[in-house]
């Protein structure tokens, strides 16, 4: 007699995104930056050499945070265990002095931020204390997102941030400054208060409307975890204090920040802060965020014979006055060709760093689910800006030049090729604004399977990690990133009580029956194919 078939699987798979090769390969490149070394940052190298500048390691970490988040939030809910590991280091690494120690001499100010200065002020070192939120914001929002994604408290505990302030050749001795998360945000809430709730300065003296979305979203997931309110306080305080001060310029963009001591603004001029502040105000402030996009994107993103194109910011706003002037086509070759023109004929900018705006612009256009816009300009940089793949990650290297010959966008910073890029591949339409309205409550991670048992250090990628409640399903699909077998004990963990079944690519390879809240662990071989593994429940 013939053996008993065994049955296979019947539930289509294709009903479940997965992450195609560049999105595996942003993630792939997030773990090998963030698996370094402590003190190599290789590929992370930026313009300015003391960490002040805008592609400074902090916004990198912290963007790479914030796509591992939109993708395990939005694509990968399951997959708990390699991408809580991957979030845990680059918090590790943003807690590294040579992330934050740029502070102590930034605390000094002088005129540059501060116009009416005469004398620098006595330094410190505490990098979260007074100011500076463009580091303590990304912190306070790196370790937020980690305790509510991942229902982890780890951040939550007393002196679980502390920074140590120990240079070699000066001072006098160690200083330790002892945070947890919520003491963070409370310093955070205090500056605020300090500065009449317009927010918190960056620099000295200056306030930057976009680093102060980073902190406000963090409250909300604290507000999720703890059962308080306190983003909405500080949002009613935040939203009456720029009705005051005037957040939108008459070009549709956001004034580029607020000088604290002289009271007054300064006009934009270019579409970076206004971008980069889009992508993450669309969470509490969607309705104007989406209004005001036509008016700020003309210019300085072109589409012209089928072809998006980022323009330079000299070239973006001769352009622009080009057509206010004379009433042109938004989107014209000859308007573009002028303003390439006018835009060479001026003298060189006094601004010795370029900001990353490819990266900004990318972010929002995610967010804002502007698919034409942000298909054309990933397309772009495919075609033009050395995609370049390096231990199974995609990233795109540095590259200072700004334009070419022809006035076309050339420039590449790590902000933008390690970390932004990846993100806007990641993301979904709304993909903040639907975890700001759904943040993940306090206990969320006993209420559905997960999956653990993988990671990135294994060398296998995957590609899919989702729970279908509704089939009874939990789906992982993955590979190893460069062809190589690998022995992995894959576990399907909190499992509603019953009877499972165990499928590898559609064959059943175990059948068992758990306890509530059990757990299923298969021993599986994952080569350079795409493996399907499928724990389903009994009927």
């Amino acid at each position: 007699m013939g053996a008993t078939p065994r049955p296979g699987l019947s539930l289509d798979l294709s009903k479940y995104d997965k992450l195609d090769a560049a999105q595996a390969g942003h993630l792939r490149h997030f773990h090998n930056l963030a698996s370094q070394m402590d003190g190599e940052w290789h590929h992370m190298g930026t313009q300015e050499p003391m960490q002040e500048f805008l592609d400074a390691y902090r916004y990198q970490l912290a963007t790479m945070a914030y796509a591992v988040g939109v993708a395990h939030y939005h694509r990968l809910p399951a997959l708990r265990s390699s991408l809580k590991t991957l979030m845990r280091r680059l918090i590790h690494k943003m807690m590294r002095r040579e992330v934050w120690s740029y502070w102590f001499n930034t605390s000094l100010s002088g005129n540059r931020t501060d116009p009416d200065r005469t004398e620098l002020r006595k330094p410190w070192a505490d990098p979260v204390v007074r100011e500076n939120i463009m580091y303590s914001g990304h912190l306070l929002l790196m370790t937020s997102l980690y305790g509510m994604l991942f229902d982890d408290d780890e951040f939550e505990k007393s002196e679980s941030l502390t920074f140590r302030w120990d240079p070699l050749f000066f001072g006098f001795g160690t200083e330790t400054f002892h945070y947890d998360n919520r003491s963070l945000q409370e310093a955070i809430i205090r500056e605020m208060e300090r500065n009449g709730w317009v927010g918190v300065c960056c620099e000295p003296n200056l306030v930057f409307i976009v680093c102060n979305q980073f902190p406000i979203i963090a409250m909300k997931y604290n507000d999720a975890r703890d059962g308080t309110n306190v983003s909405d306080q500080v949002l009613e305080k935040y939203k009456a204090a720029w009705e005051k001060k005037g957040m939108v310029a008459p070009s549709g963009l956001y004034v580029d920040w607020y000088f604290v001591r002289q009271d007054k603004t300064l006009p934009p001029k270019s579409v970076g802060f206004s971008a980069w502040a889009n992508a993450y105000m669309n969470t509490w402030n969607s309705e104007t965020v989406k209004s005001l996009y036509d008016q700020q994107v003309y210019g300085f993103i072109t589409s012209i014979d089928g072809k998006v194109q980022l323009q330079e910011d000299r070239i973006a706003q001769e352009y622009r006055k080009l057509v206010d002037t004379e009433k042109a086509d938004k989107n014209d070759a000859s308007v573009l060709a002028r303003a390439r023109a006018s835009a060479a004929a001026l003298p060189p900018s006094k601004m010795p760093f370029s900001t990353p705006t490819f990266g900004y612009v990318v972010q929002w256009l995610s967010e804002l689910g502007k698919k034409e816009e942000l298909k054309g300009l990933l397309k772009y940089a495919d075609e033009h800006l050395q995609p370049t793949w390096e231990e199974g990650g995609l990233f795109y290297p540095r590259n200072d030049v700004k334009t070419n010959e022809a006035g076309e966008w050339t420039h590449m910073d790590p902000f933008s090729g390690n970390a932004s890029i990846g993100y806007a591949r990641l993301n979904v339409p709304d993909g903040q604004k639907k975890m700001w309205d759904s943040p993940r409550v306090r206990g969320h991670a006993a209420m559905q399977p997960w999956i653990d048992g993988i990671d990135l250090d294994q060398g296998i990628d995957c590609l899919r990690g989702v729970w279908d409640g509704d089939e009874g399903a939990l789906v992982v699909t993955m590979k190893t990133w460069d062809g190589r077998r690998v022995t992995a004990a894959l576990v399907a963990n909190n499992l509603p009580g019953g009877s499972w079944c165990v499928f590898v690519n559609g064959e059943l390879v175990q059948s068992v029956t758990v306890k509530d809240g059990g757990d299923v662990r298969v021993e599986i071989e994952v080569g350079g194919e795409e493996l399907d593994v499928v724990f389903k429940r009994g009927d």
